[in-house]
């Protein structure tokens, strides 16, 4: 490449190469040109768009820097260095680069929409629909803009808007990656069914299909097939999460006198993993193990985040380190076990646990479901929420507990107010049906069953959790459509956690939902004294409730078909005598019972993390096992 001609043929073919997918090939000339003229602006750009497609942003970040030495006032390259900044987590740097890139270019839809992006991640959603809606209208068919707003509007709870942005998606682009599942997932959250059995069938065929059709959350109340949920989670990681090449930890030798496990949540405050976790953290037995708190999100000032953040011997705020440098501080720290809270839910950061930082890794609580990732080593159930012949569809070994997987706080207060069914807007007398999971575990199989039930019981009434007016008028046309009077259906507001409890006790019975149960609501439901009937799926998300009445003595509330479900609870509301002695039940077993026994559950977890500890010091690998019941 000694004269312009060979560096402007070169650089051609490099760009052709790029075009075509064919990266290693690009990268090398690219690599040739610069060594020959370390001063090419283009080549240092697109080798550092090779980097950021591979998923090496922090590469990339670096040559992108490089190139605006040689021309700071590119908008391309100060948005390409945006993106790379937000991969890594450094969001507010990110926005900055938008930001210059705008005031570079400010017709760029592509740094408008960023930028809404980034807006999003700091919790300045109105801000990032502002960006958004500039995006589309200098672009009105920009796919890729039209999807990030969708995420702003439910960010924003805006759902009936979303689901036009993402209609407009599918239209443009049938394959849009995720934007399929997305589009059923907002839907369900609207109780919108006019389309579900179609939609269902798309989105599983295509996980099946291996396509990037929804998210592994989303998936959870789509399908309750642990195999589809498996495929689903391997799908994400390997374009979203997947594992690094170079992990931190290479096997060194920790000799601590105590293992140090450490739970990892942006969910530490106002948010039901805490309000299960927090007896459990202050419980640990610390002659045996030190408790590390990582807090990936700084939530509001509460009495439960000082709770919890108080129980763990060391808490550390690393909600703006990016995941290599909150991976640093695992591997920093030494952590023995680090034990992820979140899995895919909401502000999740599985590229953390992707750098393999500790030793040990596992999925708990948060996400109920396999994470599918080779380097998560084991996930936190129990002989019933994964059976034995289920454990094929995990990518995760098995520690199976012996009463349940989930934790519980004993010292839950509901107050002492008494509650009363005419402050709820309750019928005196006449039966209760309450069912108060989220709107979007509610699939219209089970709908008809509650309908059903209200048609065979004459006063009952069906109480759900309101709160959104779209909600509220879908579920009220689909209960006409079944020929059940609107007013039958009772919407509660959202309260403060002790009153949200106390006023469980105005029910006559839980209905659980499918295939995803209720998880921390059924276990509020069995704490305040509500009997709970569930329909048992395939998968850990479908099993829980199962798990929870197992453990409270009341296994008999257990079925396995939706018919089995609909004839248990119609024979519980023709029998109230029977339902007297269910809620006496839990009111005697509430303080001896398996499931509320924090200190026995502690038992249980710390001997599974005993052996998954000893496994690794003797340097074998990771495999299913069960813990024997505490003496």
């Amino acid at each position: 490449m000694k004269n312009p001609a060979q560096l402007a043929s070169a650089f051609a073919q490099a760009a052709a190469l790029h075009q075509a997918g064919r990266l290693a090939e690009a990268e090398h000339i690219y690599n040739r040109i610069l060594k020959a003229q370390p001063k090419h602006f283009e080549s240092r750009f697109l080798l550092g768009v090779i980097h950021a497609q591979r998923g090496g942003h922090a590469e990339a970040l670096r040559q992108f820097d490089a190139a605006l030495k040689l021309n700071p006032k590119s908008a391309s390259v100060h948005n390409s260095r945006g993106v790379a900044l937000g991969k890594l987590k450094r969001v507010t740097e990110a926005l900055a680069s938008f930001d210059r890139a705008i005031a570079l270019q400010p017709d760029s839809a592509e740094a408008h929409s960023n930028r809404a992006n980034a807006l999003r991640e700091l919790d300045r959603a109105e801000e990032a629909l502002a960006s958004g809606d500039r995006a589309i209208a200098m672009k009105p068919d920009y796919t890729e803009a039209l999807n990030n707003r969708a995420n702003v509007l439910l960010r924003l709870k805006r759902y009936e808007e979303a689901v036009c942005d993402l209609e407009r998606v599918l239209r443009l682009n049938p394959d849009f990656p995720y934007a399929r599942g997305m589009l059923l997932h907002t839907k369900m959250q609207l109780c919108d069914w006019r389309s579900f059995g179609g939609e269902i069938e798309a989105v599983t065929a295509a996980v099946r299909a291996g396509k990037p059709a929804t998210t592994p959350f989303a998936l959870l109340a789509e399908s309750g097939a642990a195999r589809d949920q498996l495929l689903c989670a391997q799908a994400w990681v390997r374009e979203k999460c997947p594992p690094a090449p170079t992990p931190l930890y290479n096997g060194e030798k920790y000799r601590h006198d105590r293992i140090r496990v450490a739970y990892i949540s942006a969910d530490f405050g106002e948010h039901p993993t805490s309000y299960l976790l927090a007896g459990l953290i202050e419980a640990h037995d610390r002659a045996r193990f030190n408790i590390v708190g990582i807090s990936l999100g700084a939530g509001p000032p509460s009495a439960m985040r000082t709770r919890i953040t108080g129980a763990f011997d060391q808490f550390v705020d690393a909600g703006r380190k990016d995941d290599r440098e909150a991976a640093g501080l695992l591997r920093h720290l030494e952590i023995d076990i680090a034990v992820d809270l979140m899995g895919f839910t909401h502000e999740s950061r599985p590229g953390i646990f992707a750098l393999r930082p500790a030793p040990v890794q596992v999925n708990y609580l948060g996400f109920p479901a396999t994470m599918g990732a080779s380097y998560v080593d084991y996930l936190i159930g129990d002989r019933f929420v994964v059976p034995a012949e289920h454990e094929g569809a995990y990518s995760e070994k098995i520690a199976s507990l012996p009463d349940s997987f989930q934790a519980n706080d004993a010292k839950r207060s509901m107050g002492d107010r008494p509650a009363h069914r005419a402050d709820a807007g309750l019928p005196a007398s006449g039966f209760v049906f309450c069912a108060f999971s989220n709107s979007y575990k509610i699939t219209p199989a089970v709908f008809d069953v509650w309908m059903r039930l209200l048609r065979a019981v004459d006063g009952a009434v069906l109480w759900l959790l309101g709160g959104s007016a779209a909600v509220e008028a879908n579920l009220r046309r689909e209960a006409q459509a079944r020929g059940i009077a609107a007013d039958r259906l009772i919407f509660a507001p959202r309260l403060g956690y002790a009153e949200y409890l106390r006023r469980y006790r105005l029910a006559d019975l839980f209905l659980d939902t499918a295939p995803f149960n209720a998880g921390a609501t059924a276990s509020d439901a069995l704490w305040a004294g509500l009997p709970l009937v569930t329909c048992a799926g395939e998968a850990f998300a479908g099993r829980m409730a199962g798990s929870l009445l197992h453990a409270v003595g009341l296994s008999q509330l257990v079925t396995y078909s939706l018919a089995d479900y609909e004839r248990l609870a119609l024979a519980l509301a023709h029998d109230r005598a029977e339902v007297d002695r269910l809620k006496e039940t839990l009111a005697q077993n509430r303080a001896s019972c398996m499931l509320f026994d924090t200190a026995r559950f502690s038992r249980h977890l710390e001997a599974a993390y005993q052996t998954m500890w000893q496994r690794h010091q003797a340097g074998t690998p990771p495999a299913s096992f069960a813990v024997d019941a505490a003496e």
